[in-house]
């Protein structure tokens, strides 16, 4: 049976992309202070559906309103961003590949968010052993996922290195942490059976407008929870 997983490779999952994206973006910026770039899954309101489960599930597991996040892959910081202005107050920590997306979201929180030492960014590899960070209430991807699938990186055995990614979540996650995930090219069904095992299990979908194609019905995105048990 064919492996629906496995994407064909692109240019958005290359780091020479995203960085020379995220220039434009930062030139953008400095001359027009009021566009801070592009929110990823806009048209589907993803990002607000994300805020609005964590604010709907304030007390379970280790969502509060001063729980500490992490955002992978976070891009411009919009979604952290966000959470902040909705009265999230925890530490909250983007990382990205990209040092040049980092370099914009930290000119972004500057002009926004002088001295508030809750909000921090730093440019990372996530797949580096190498890597040390503390471990967070909240591990938040915003189509992260997708991007380092359609990079065709292996992993040192061989493998996708997308096989190699519900263990950098588990790292960074405590005894009931919980993992948010939104994704427009992995199913349901396709997430869960790349994140689940025994320590990391599926909690709640956020449902989304659904279609039928082919006699299917589905979505054009997904967000799961996953809490670490």
């Amino acid at each position: 049976m064919e492996d629906t997983s496995k994407l064909n490779t692109s240019k958005l999952g290359t780091k020479k992309y995203w960085d020379d994206f995220y220039t434009v973006e930062k030139s953008n910026f400095e001359e027009n202070p009021e566009d801070t770039g592009e929110c990823w899954f806009d048209d589907s309101n993803a990002e607000d559906r994300m805020i609005e489960f964590l604010q709907d599930h304030l007390g379970e597991y280790s969502i509060a309103q001063d729980a500490s996040m992490i955002d992978l892959g976070t891009g411009n910081g919009h979604l952290l961003f966000q959470l902040h202005e909705e009265g999230f107050r925890g530490k909250m920590v983007g990382v990205d590949y990209s040092e040049k997306s980092i370099e914009f979201a930290r000119e972004i929180m500057n002009s926004r968010f002088e001295e508030d030492s809750s909000l921090e960014f730093s440019a990372a590899d996530i797949f580096d052993p190498s890597w040390d960070i503390s471990q967070f209430d909240v591990v938040l991807d915003k189509g992260t996922l997708d991007a380092i699938a359609l990079s065709g990186l292996t992993s040192p055995n061989g493998k996708p290195i997308t096989s190699a990614y519900p263990k950098v979540v588990e790292k960074l996650m405590k005894k009931n942490s919980v993992f948010l995930i939104t994704s427009c090219n992995f199913t349901e069904t396709e997430l869960k059976k790349m994140i689940e095992s025994p320590v990391l299990q599926a909690w709640e979908t956020i449902q989304y407008p659904a279609f039928k194609f082919g006699g299917q019905v589905g979505s054009a995105i997904c967000s799961i929870a996953f809490v670490k048990k």
